[in-house]
């Protein structure tokens, strides 16, 4: 079972994605995304958006 909780910034400016995974608290990074089938897909469409943003503003690095 996984469960979106929200997000949370992290001391060093970094936002970090809470869910509830199988009754554990997991806060994940959003490159880390990939590695926790299912995740990405329960993410709300406002953090979607946001992460495909910063995914296109990376590509023309």
């Amino acid at each position: 079972m996984i469960r979106y909780m929200g997000t949370r910034q992290t001391d060093d400016g970094a936002v970090v994605y809470v869910f509830i995974i199988n009754g554990l608290q997991k806060e994940i990074r959003e490159h880390a995304l990939k590695q926790y089938p299912g995740c990405y897909e329960m993410l709300p469409a406002s953090a979607k958006q946001k992460i495909a943003a910063n995914r296109n503003w990376l590509s023309k690095l």
